[in-house]
């Protein structure tokens, strides 16, 4: 599923305009991820969190050479599905 797919999915269901179903898309795009920036939690209900997670710096392997190098220190996003989604998908 994509961004577009979404807009349509608000045209039809809600009647809204296509350029108006877009809008509201991108506003809420916008936010989680102005939001998520701000290394903010986002939680949306009967769906699940997303998360901005601090990884430390670490050493790893070149796997090419086999040379030692340091893997900087980085943020990642997680999500963790709710339970409603987790039994959705499972059923």
């Amino acid at each position: 599923m994509t961004k577009v797919d979404i807009i349509e999915m608000i045209y039809e269901e809600v009647g809204f305009s296509k350029k108006d179903a877009a809008k509201i898309v991108e506003v809420v795009f916008e936010t989680i991820k102005e939001n998520l920036e701000k290394d903010e939690k986002i939680k949306l209900s009967g769906f699940g969190n997303f998360v901005v997670r601090r990884k430390r710096a670490r050493r790893g392997r070149n796997p090419q050479t086999g040379d030692d190098l340091t893997i900087s220190s980085r943020k990642v996003l997680t999500f963790k599905p709710s339970q409603i989604l987790k039994k959705a998908i499972n059923s």
